[in-house]
């Protein structure tokens, strides 16, 4: 496994792409809801929490409450685990004011996410990541995504990012593992891979991963964590197994667009309301009962 040592390493392990608790309106941010999830997830020993990112629901986010969210996970985590902002934008002045926004309020790193709707050229990548990069006091981390936006960051991409000292790290959801093969070849180790598929998080640490920016670690941080770990400790197998069990589990997590499903699991729980932002909509009753059965299966009492 590649050895980073020029750039700062954010984590190793599981990070928690972490649901946005909603008011019963739906106006709003529940915050002594999301303060007991922050918590929890630190208490279960995740290794670093992603803020206002797709599973928290950014896109419907208003700016003020995308900014009040970063803040305050910030405040609440007090340093016990890396905050890492979601501050990625189609519109590269509002990605400059989340940044700004993420670097003031004291998270570690920024998630930032390829341009959706009207795409780029991978020039266009090449040159609004740099800009990102630039401006940033905290290291940057490339979420790649094209089921959502519909552009790949090419693997010649990354390695023309991979020299800028604040461009640190890759959350990759391509699914191709080829590709991912030919990226890690190309960055000569200047860029530490997360998964961005829970389904993929053996392969891609089989490929020089340090870990994963997960769903399944909203309802299983510790068994996240877990499977990471057994792999960073040589037990190949052991992870796998883990890998294997979570199999239909995540499936499900994934049966209609995220957060959709996780929510669902995360109200079952009594961590949140079912409260989701048009055009999302909550669970088809079906598909939910198929989710609880298989939580119930893990020990919970849902």
């Amino acid at each position: 496994m590649a050895n980073i040592t020029m750039k700062k390493r954010i984590f190793t392990g599981a990070a928690t792409a972490l649901i946005t608790p909603f008011n019963e309106a739906g106006n709003g941010i529940d915050y002594d809801q999301f303060a007991r999830l922050i918590n929890w997830q630190i208490d279960c020993g995740i290794n670093a929490l992603v803020i206002s990112g797709t599973t928290g629901e950014a896109s419907t986010l208003s700016d003020d409450e995308h900014r009040d969210a970063i803040t305050f996970a910030v405040k609440t985590a007090a340093g016990r685990v890396p905050i890492i902002a979601g501050t990625g934008s189609n519109d590269l002045a509002y990605a400059h004011d989340l940044v700004k926004c993420a670097c003031e309020s004291g998270a570690d790193a920024v998630l930032a996410v390829t341009p959706y709707y009207n795409k780029a050229t991978q020039k266009g990548l090449i040159q609004m990541y740099t800009s990102i990069a630039d401006l940033s006091t905290v290291p940057v981390i490339l979420y790649n995504v094209p089921s959502r936006t519909g552009v790949n960051i090419e693997p010649s991409t990354y390695a023309a990012l991979a020299d800028h000292e604040n461009i640190v790290a890759i959350k990759e959801a391509n699914g191709n593992l080829s590709k991912i093969v030919e990226t890690m070849a190309k960055v000569h180790g200047k860029l530490d891979l997360y998964s961005g598929n829970d389904d993929q998080i053996v392969p891609l640490m089989s490929l020089g991963g340090v870990g994963v920016i997960s769903v399944l670690s909203n309802i299983f941080p510790a068994e996240t964590v877990e499977m990471t770990q057994k792999f960073l400790a040589g037990d190949i197998a052991g992870a796998a197994a883990m890998q294997y069990r979570f199999h239909a589990l995540i499936d499900a997590l994934f049966c209609e667009v995220n957060p959709i499903p996780v929510k669902a699991a995360m109200a079952k729980m009594g961590f949140c309301r079912n409260t989701l932002r048009l055009p999302l909509t909550p669970m088809e009753d079906a598909n939910a009962e198929k989710l609880y059965a298989l939580m119930r299966a893990e020990g919970l009492n849902v």
